[in-house]
């Protein structure tokens, strides 16, 4: 047996810790829980002194306190990890090919109905050009009922003069956010969670910290329109990207809430599946054969 007997496991280890540590690291950034987690890091150094140093007294009661490490680790930082936990959930399995609604499912995903994208961006660009704040919660994986029920319900179909009467500065829904679910206005005057990111730049005010703050929480998608600046921007999965041409919102609106066209999927666990499913009409397009 060699000094050294790395293995290609060995090396995929120490990679994937690498990575999620780079994650964690990420996540916390810039908030007050890098301090935390530094001071935990603190201690743990400190107890593997002890334990080297063989000081029984003290290495028992730091012993004591890194036994419920991960407990108070998974209190302390809840909101990062629910954050990480969102980002895996939505980016990497529910939008990627190997997620399970793909493999279960034997044809092409289908939304519900085509949303009045062009209603939202024309809103959009008559607010920015005449510096009505705004703030449009879009709706994809994530239930956002928690937070309609903080506004007003509206069920209201989608258009532009509707939004910009919501956000009319004098009318009585224009604070607050707007949520569209489908093809459809769900609710106005929402309350939203505040991101406490303190990368945020400083220019950008409390609209954009709560547009920040349900992109962190949930997979939608944030349009803000500011009031100061007139800048169109939007947020989704913990960033915020400003002053953005209504080319581009119409770009961005259309590869996320555009039907997709229904097509079979390849592969063996859809054929399979699509054999089950068809297998009662095959069985009676037979029977009228026979007959």
């Amino acid at each position: 047996m060699t000094f050294l007997d790395i293995r290609f496991l060995d090396i995929l280890d120490i990679f994937l810790v690498a990575w999620l540590m780079y994650q964690l690291f990420m996540f916390i950034k810039g908030t007050v829980a890098i301090n935390i987690f530094v001071g935990i890091f603190s201690i743990y150094l400190v107890w593997l002194l002890v334990k080297a140093l063989k000081m029984q007294l003290l290495g028992s009661i730091l012993g004591q306190v890194m036994g419920v490490g991960m407990v108070a680790l998974i209190i302390v930082f809840q909101q990062e990890l629910r954050r990480f936990f969102l980002l895996v959930g939505t980016r990497y399995f529910t939008n990627r090919n190997f997620s399970l609604e793909r493999i279960f499912s034997p044809f092409g995903k289908t939304k519900s109905e085509n949303m009045n994208i062009p209603a939202i961006v024309t809103a959009c660009r008559h607010m920015a050009m005449t510096k009505t704040g705004a703030l449009i919660v879009i709706q994809k994986n994530s239930d956002l009922s928690i937070y309609s029920e903080t506004g007003e319900f509206l069920n209201a179909e989608i258009s532009s003069r509707t939004i910009e009467a919501i956000f009319f500065k004098n009318a009585p829904l224009h604070d607050g956010a707007m949520i569209v679910k489908d093809d459809r206005i769900l609710a106005a005057s929402c309350v939203l969670p505040i991101s406490d990111d303190k990368t945020l730049p400083k220019h950008l005010g409390m609209r954009h910290r709560a547009a920040l703050g349900i992109a962190e929480n949930t997979d939608s998608f944030v349009i803000i329109v500011s009031e100061e600046t007139g800048y169109i921007s939007y947020a989704q999965y913990g960033k915020v990207n400003t002053n953005i041409t209504p080319g581009e919102l119409t770009k961005m609106l259309e590869e996320q809430f555009t039907d997709q066209i229904t097509k079979p999927r390849k592969g063996f666990i859809a054929k399979f599946w699509r054999k089950i499913i068809t297998l009662p009409t095959r069985l009676k397009e037979l029977k009228t054969k026979k007959k």
